[in-house]
């Protein structure tokens, strides 16, 4: 009993946009406190690229699943166009967007285990940001990033138009 519990990252079908938008409810209800983002007069958070994750080229939403039930999501963005980037300099730029694990697969080992498939899938220049007040975040995607990367990565923090925060920099080839 026990035992390995299976992680799958699945791409997210259009058809299922509301179950999406039902876990960035849960997203952004866990990350409030730190980004400020409050609720409208209907009781939920907005979120406006929820559309553009099936209507632009570059944006990849993927569910991870423990054992096929949800655990929460990643939406990534592939050969970003470069108004999107905040620091990378490579011609072509993968960026996380949103990171979720629901608080039940928290501190498993399921969010590393994500991220680093998704690093392994799409090979390239990576850029990873975390609000200013996420500490977190930040302390998560810190150890994450260096573990991968065998502590190859740069740390930049921003606090001007682009963003308020750090922004992790590194190439996946980078691997050890």
């Amino acid at each position: 009993m026990g035992g390995r519990k299976m992680l799958e990252i699945v791409p997210i079908p259009y058809e299922e946009k509301t179950v999406l938008y039902h876990l960035i409810q849960f997203y952004r209800y866990d990350s409030s406190e730190f980004d400020g983002h409050a609720l409208t007069g209907h009781g939920v958070y907005l979120y406006k690229y929820l559309d553009h994750q099936w209507t632009e080229e570059f944006r990849r939403p993927f569910f991870l699943k423990v054992d096929g039930e949800l655990a929460g999501f990643v939406l990534v963005m592939l050969d970003v166009p470069k108004e999107y980037v905040k620091v990378s300099t490579a011609d072509r730029t993968n960026v996380i967007s949103d990171f979720f694990v629901m608080r039940k697969f928290r501190n498993r080992g399921y969010g590393k285990r994500a991220a680093f498939h998704i690093f392994d899938r799409f090979p390239g220049t990576w850029e990873i940001r975390q609000t200013a007040r996420n500490i977190p975040a930040r302390t998560f995607w810190n150890k994450v990033i260096r573990e991968y990367t065998g502590g190859a990565y740069n740390e930049v923090i921003l606090n001007d138009e682009r963003w308020n925060g750090p922004v992790q920099v590194f190439e996946t080839g980078c691997k050890k």
